[in-house]
């Protein structure tokens, strides 16, 4: 992005820059649980919906590249930063309960959703208690762990179309019912489609919120027994190959705590790549392309990453 582009939107949409809705060179480290990454040259965090859609209005017309961010827990954000926009969803937290089912806005974090699950007495989302991120994220990624997913609660979802077509005609929002979202193993149709997630209304179980409470601190007390919490890490930096278990192949090839400049593999846990102090985008690049060959070379299994790569690596 230029200085034109900034100079339009501030002349289009003035209101946005005088609430510091619109800011410039942002640290996008800052935005993420790795704390890795460069400024964003354009970063915006919308309060609305329609703030939001004005957003990627002005971005598909001027024809702008643009990223829609959550809480940044799977990513790797280049050093050189990202041009364009950024638009962080972190202030869409609304939350609602009507009888069986809780609507969770975009934002709303994980940990702040099964806590209010577990207040309104309602079971089914305590596996989901200690996993990083914001509702949109999870949905986007069908986020699970210890044998369960988010699809075996969610009811349905709102999402906006980010067409040219759609962002400029009266309807640019989708309501996808669970068969919708084309969900498998951390996949779902808003990666497909490249929609994006405003809301999900998730189906949930009566039951006593001590009792949730305890198994919420269950699950929690085996992450912080096997993942490596203390540190800042994007969470499991492979998809799990069909017949192993990530974390034991690295570790049974004598990688455990092998570093790149701050950037190790974790001696908790080898599937997590964590960062030290002052690692890099480019140490953790070159630690992952080393873990795939050496995994490769002594069990001919192809690791393929689990997280998403942003920017110019």
């Amino acid at each position: 992005m230029n200085i034109t582009t900034l100079s339009i939107l501030q002349q289009e949409y003035p209101k946005l820059m005088e609430d510091g809705i619109i800011q410039s060179n942002v640290p996008l480290k800052e935005h993420c649980s790795f704390q890795i990454g460069g400024p964003a040259e354009v970063f915006c965090t919308p309060y609305t919906q329609n703030q939001l859609l004005d957003l990627l209005r002005f971005c598909l017309n001027h024809k702008t590249p643009y990223f829609i961010l959550g809480k940044g827990s799977n990513l790797l954000i280049s050093d050189k930063g990202l041009s364009g926009i950024v638009i962080s969803t972190e202030r869409f937290t609304e939350l609602t309960v009507e009888q069986e089912y809780i609507t969770a806005s975009c934002g709303v974090t994980l940990k702040d959703l099964c806590n209010y699950a577990c207040e309104n007495g309602l079971s089914g989302l305590e596996f989901a208690s200690g996993i990083p991120g914001s509702v949109g994220g999870a949905v986007f990624m069908n986020a699970g762990a210890y044998n369960y997913e988010i699809k075996d609660v969610l009811h349905s979802s709102v999402c906006i179309l980010p067409t040219w077509e759609s962002i400029n005609s009266l309807s640019p929002i989708l309501y996808l019912k669970v068969e919708e979202h084309n969900f498998s193993y951390r996949h779902s149709v808003l990666q497909d489609k490249e929609l994006i997630h405003l809301s999900s209304v998730f189906h949930l179980k009566r039951d006593n919120s001590e009792t949730i409470k305890r198994r919420m601190d269950e699950y929690q007390q085996k992450r912080q027994q096997k993942q490596p919490l203390e540190l800042p890490s994007a969470g499991s930096v492979f998809r799990r190959p069909e017949g192993f278990y990530t974390g034991r192949l690295i570790e049974d090839c004598g990688l455990k705590g092998f570093r790149i400049g701050d950037a190790a593999i974790s001696e908790k846990h080898c599937g997590f790549i964590v960062n030290l102090g002052s690692a890099t985008a480019k140490d953790v690049l070159q630690l992952i392309q080393h873990i795939q060959e050496v995994v490769y070379e002594h069990y001919n299994v192809k690791l393929q990453t689990e997280i998403r790569f942003l920017g110019e690596m």
